[in-house]
Formats: structure tokens, C-alpha cells, sequence
């Protein structure tokens, strides 16, 4: 049974628990250049807008390890400028790849070591 649009649920957030919240929030903030939409310092949660949904960092003593199973695949304007950016940070990454399909992508991780993928598609797309 397919539901109506407006009964389908909604990604609201992408919740990563850390605990390294201070280098998480900063990295997604100033390397990764997300927005800030709630910072709470005393419950360490952290929102940040991301597209059409969001992302929540959330400090806990024990957040288990990165994996390898999912990665966050974010679509940016300027390939080259978050390229620079994140090299500028010194951040590991993967460098930028054309893909058959015409976008060209970088890999990289978060300092949980979470996969990140930035992509852009060709100007004029």
C-alpha cells in the first residue's frame, strides 16, 4: 500500500553521537560550512541545516565507532572550494573524481572518521 504524500514520513535529521563534540561541531561548522540552527553547550547538541534536512551532533560518552556501512552525501555549488577548504584544514580526503554519470566527487571524514561525500554536478545541470 502506498500512503499519500502528505501521510509519507519526513527525514527531519541525521543524529551523529560523539564524543568529541567540540571537534565535530566546529569541523561541520567552519571546514564543512554548515549552517548553525541550535547550539546548546550544556547538553552538547548541536543542529546544523543541511539542505532540505539536517544534522544533530549529539555528545555521548561512549558513541561507538564510525562505519562503513553509510556515508553523508552532500551536493555543494563549488567542488573546488570545499576541496580547498577541507585541505586547508588539514583533513584527509580522497581527491575529486569525475564519475561516468557527469558529477565530480571528493571522500573524506569527519573526526569521528564518518564518510563524508561531497559532489556537484557540472554548471548548467
Amino acid at each position: 500500500m502506498t500512503l499519500p504524500i502528505h501521510h509519507r514520513p519526513t527525514l527531519f535529521s541525521v543524529e551523529l553521537r560523539t564524543s568529541r563534540w567540540t571537534d565535530m561541531v566546529e569541523w561541520y561548522r567552519h571546514v564543512l560550512g554548515l549552517r548553525v540552527l541550535v547550539r546548546v553547550m550544556d547538553d552538547g547538541y548541536a543542529l546544523f541545516e543541511a539542505g532540505d534536512t539536517r544534522v544533530a551532533i549529539l555528545s555521548r560518552d561512549s558513541a561507538g565507532e564510525a562505519s562503513s556501512r553509510w556515508s553523508l552525501g552532500f551536493e555543494v555549488v563549488d567542488l573546488d572550494a570545499a576541496h580547498l577548504r577541507l585541505r586547508e584544514a588539514g583533513t584527509e580526503l580522497v581527491e575529486p573524481k569525475t564519475h561516468p554519470e557527469g558529477f565530480r566527487e571528493l571522500v573524506t571524514a569527519d573526526p569521528d572518521g564518518n564518510r563524508i561525500r561531497l559532489f556537484a554536478w557540472p554548471t548548467g545541470h
